[in-house]
């Protein structure tokens, strides 16, 4: 279960849907002065070096954030902007993990709290924040602490959610968890990412979320090649309860152009759905 490491697909096609529906709810939320709270119940190490040897490994990266012309892609002008403020000219050498990019947009009001098990992983995320007065670094399990943590002082927040998935339970353990922290915590933010290995496992998740009555569901996803059991992740997704307003709109016009960019077939491929409306 402690086996996963992200450094060996940091900057991949996975990556680069979810980190671009985390900029934009970031930029939702800073849009008011009242403090928020951002919660990464699986944060790993948080910067990862492209030219580590994990990454050259696979190099993932080329077929996911190395794909992307931020010349011609204005809209991802944001999630650029904090991909450069860890970088030197243009090369993109150093990707931001998810509390990287929190850290981008969290204030001096604002908390984050970032919980990873891998001892390795833990290790380099307490060191890559343990300066930031704001920033909360935890070697416990992401599910425990955010039950603790909800509902935030602040009562506005981000919950993301992205494990590993390694074991074939973790897919409704996360809406388990996600379906009692939001009865708790009706009001936040929650952005579960999801790898597509097995459609079925999805598919299940979906319809547990919507047995649960919990309102206003969106499902953004984006992929390289079709369903398949041959082949591993095919697709990777963000299903993001209370999203703010403009989301949908924009990512509908945003994710056909990334997709036409990342696929491995002739066609792009995505999803931009509502699975339950306000």
């Amino acid at each position: 279960m402690l086996s996963y490491r992200h450094s060996f697909h940091a900057g991949n096609f996975a990556d680069v849907i979810k980190h671009i529906v985390l900029v934009e709810i970031l930029e939702h939320l800073i849009k008011k002065d009242s403090p928020f709270d951002y919660i990464d119940t699986h944060s790993g190490a948080g910067i990862y070096d492209l030219w580590n040897p994990d990454s050259q490994k696979l190099q993932e990266y080329t077929e996911g954030v190395g794909k992307l012309d931020f010349n011609e892609l204005p809209e991802l002008e944001k999630y650029y902007q904090v991909i450069r403020s860890l970088n030197k000219f243009d090369a993109i050498d150093i990707y931001p993990g998810s509390p990287s990019i929190a850290n981008f947009y969290l204030r001096r009001q604002d908390r984050g709290w970032l919980f990873e098990l891998h001892p390795k992983d833990y290790d380099l995320l307490s060191n890559n924040f343990s300066d930031k007065k704001n920033m909360r670094v935890h070697h416990k399990d992401g599910y425990d602490g955010l039950n603790a943590l909800v509902p935030p002082i602040s009562r506005r927040g981000l919950v993301l959610i992205d494990p590993s998935y390694e074991i074939k339970s973790e897919y409704h353990l996360v809406i388990d968890r996600v379906i009692k922290a939001h009865k708790k915590f009706s009001n936040g933010i929650y952005a579960i990412w999801y790898p597509v290995v097995d459609r079925h496992s999805i598919t299940r998740m979906e319809e547990e979320l919507i047995k649960s009555g919990i309102r206003d569901i969106q499902r953004f996803e984006l992929g390289i090649s079709d369903d398949s059991s041959q082949r591993g992740m095919t697709s990777s997704g963000m299903i993001v309860i209370n999203p703010p307003w403009r989301l949908f709109e924009k990512m509908s016009q945003l994710l056909p152009k990334i997709a036409s960019i990342i696929t491995q077939v002739n066609r792009p491929i995505y999803k931009c759905e509502i699975i339950v409306d306000e």
